[in-house]
């Protein structure tokens, strides 16, 4: 009998589309599941709340033998809807979210300690995070790991809410560099707002990355692609695809919960991050020469 695994994803058409982040991952779920003639139910709604309504609808209807949840507020609602319908799960996310289901989780913290960490061995001190919604768990634990590395090295630390599209990431970033202070460095949630970001700073004449480096926090085509090409946390996605599938087909068999912790993401440099530009010097007026004059006799 084949089995089903449903996948409701409250994601922006806009963003859906453009983020080949999707579409890696859902290639790595059907990697897995094809084989084992199982297949994906993925439907795309407008809200979380609309997660849920389809979670209730496959329940009632018999249509999926387990479900993945992502991008998970706080206490999210879903997680206690699939338990009281007793619907085998698996959270791509944070274990603590996860209230005792079974995880694959991509160590965001320690992705974002790598990304900042990179970002200071250059020199910076002035960083920015473009960040996705606020209302999710694993923006929030990104954005406490950004500020605790930062201000740990004694750095700044700036954040603006974005919604993960291109368009959100040029918005914000063009914020950020018209402020007295600008940063010198922009870490993004995602690689579109990497790309937006990079957008911004050709439309105000900033140069990447001798005055701006920036830092997508998926790396992918876009980002090797562009110009310059985007230094990027580096996961990957297929892998992350693949683990979920098992633990999901883990789930339908009755297995117990677990955590599974994927490969810490890696940074890879490219052409749009380098050294912040040295401040210039301030003329005090004093211009000795130093070895005094070469043109007078002894």
């Amino acid at each position: 009998m084949q089995q089903t695994v449903g996948f409701a994803l409250a994601k922006p058409a806009e963003v859906l589309g453009a983020e080949p982040y999707m579409h890696e991952l859902i290639a790595g779920i059907e990697r897995v599941l094809l084989p084992r003639s199982a297949s994906l139910l993925l439907r795309i709604v407008s809200s979380p709340s609309g997660v849920a309504d389809t979670i209730r609808r496959w329940s009632a209807d018999g249509l999926v033998d387990a479900v993945i949840l992502m991008d998970l507020e706080p206490d999210d609602a879903a997680v206690a809807l699939v338990r009281e319908l007793a619907i085998p799960a698996v959270v791509s996310g944070d274990p603590d979210t996860a209230a005792g289901l079974s995880t694959v989780w991509s160590q965001d913290d320690l992705v974002m300690d790598a990304a900042v960490d990179a970002m200071l061995r250059l020199g910076h001190r002035r960083l920015a995070q473009l960040t996705g919604p606020g209302r999710m768990a694993h923006t929030r634990l990104r954005l406490a790991a950004f500020e605790r590395a930062a201000r740990a090295a004694g750095a700044e630390a700036v954040a603006r809410e974005g919604d993960y599209s291109e368009r959100s990431g040029r918005e914000l970033a063009l914020e950020l560099l018209r402020d007295e202070q600008p940063p010198t460095a922009i870490v993004a949630d995602n690689d579109l707002m990497a790309i937006g970001a990079l957008a911004a700073a050709r439309e105000l004449g900033v140069e990447v990355p001798a005055q701006l480096s920036i830092v997508a926090w998926d790396d992918s085509p876009l980002c090797q692609l562009s110009s310059p090409p985007l230094s990027a946390m580096s996961h990957d996605v297929q892998t992350i695809g693949e683990l979920i599938a098992e633990v999901a087909l883990e789930a339908i068999d009755g297995e117990p919960a677990r955590v599974v912790r994927a490969p810490v993401a890696e940074f890879v440099a490219r052409g749009s991050t380098a050294s912040p530009p040295i401040p210039s010097a301030i003329d005090d007026g004093s211009d000795a020469d130093v070895g005094g004059d070469e043109t007078s006799g002894p």
